[in-house]
């Protein structure tokens, strides 16, 4: 329950930042200083105490540990991204973002056998793979092992938490090409409003409210896809709502009221109705 709570913390805080800062750069200059905190939190905490069984150690390095490294992985990797990113139109940044792309690719590809093993389930080699001290120098280790700590390490636990943050990476830089793609400027109403109404509640307020719009089916009679709807509201009111699918997850793991800003909406509406009724 620890380990689960500080990583629920740890996605909540990260969720708030990618949410809330919209420079990239900064973003991720937040967001390793939070997972460093929070790393470091982890250690501690193993370091605490002994793993009951082998199943209970290998549960950690393959489930738990890489879902805090990855994200650190994945920021860092976005922030160097970023910041080498060339200077010039869209056709020299779109190659930058394809080579990224292909850099992926061959990451996958040349481990493309543990890969497989990862995402296909298997666990029969997992004693070697994420119990600490039984490493096999035939299993192609990363340089990274062999500098780390042992205690806090197995063979393939980094493995792993690169796998994961690549999966984010990809969607990242697929994410940068498709709004390289769609960056048309659209034609603006006729008829604009004399003045312009801009969303002062939090981001994650907003994510609350398109998600519940998108199930109730409110616009083109349910027929209009979840992303049409985000990409509307953010027209609307000039926001960036970011990664809206993982905050979206994060809302669904909030303790006691999952639908705060939704609950907090009908409050305020029955209670001016009240004072309507009593004036």
């Amino acid at each position: 329950m620890k380990i689960t709570d500080l990583l629920n913390q740890l996605n909540e805080q990260l969720n708030f930042i990618d949410l809330e800062i919209d420079d990239t750069i900064i973003k991720c200059e937040k967001a390793i200083e939070i997972i460093l905190k929070s790393l470091e939190n982890l250690k501690k905490h193993v370091q605490k105490r002994q793993f009951k069984s082998q199943d209970e150690e290998i549960h950690f390095f393959k489930d738990l540990k890489p879902q805090f490294v990855s994200k650190l992985i994945y920021y860092n990797k976005i922030y160097k991204i970023e910041t080498k990113k060339p200077h010039g139109g869209q056709r020299v940044v779109k190659k930058y973002y394809k080579l990224e792309l292909h850099k992926l690719k061959l990451f996958f590809d040349n481990e493309l056998e543990f890969y497989r093993y990862f995402r296909t389930g298997n666990n029969y080699l997992d004693y070697k793979y994420f119990v600490r001290g039984k490493f096999d120098i035939k299993f192609s280790l990363d340089s990274f092992y062999f500098e780390s700590d042992t205690n806090f390490v197995t063979a393939h636990s980094f493995k792993v938490s690169k796998i994961m943050a690549h999966d984010l990476l990809q969607v990242f830089l697929e994410d940068k090409l498709l709004e390289m793609k769609n960056n048309i400027q659209t034609g603006k109403s006729q008829v604009n409003p004399k003045i312009k109404q801009i969303w002062t509640a939090s981001k994650v307020s907003l994510v609350e409210l398109l998600y519940a719009l998108h199930s109730e089916g409110v616009f083109n009679n349910g027929a209009s896809d979840l992303k049409d709807i985000a990409s509307y509201l953010e027209y609307m009111f000039d926001i960036n709502l970011g990664q809206y699918h993982r905050a979206f997850l994060e809302i669904r793991m909030r303790k006691g009221d999952r639908t705060k800003f939704i609950t907090s909406l009908k409050e305020n509406l029955i209670k001016r109705m009240d004072n309507t009724d009593d004036s």
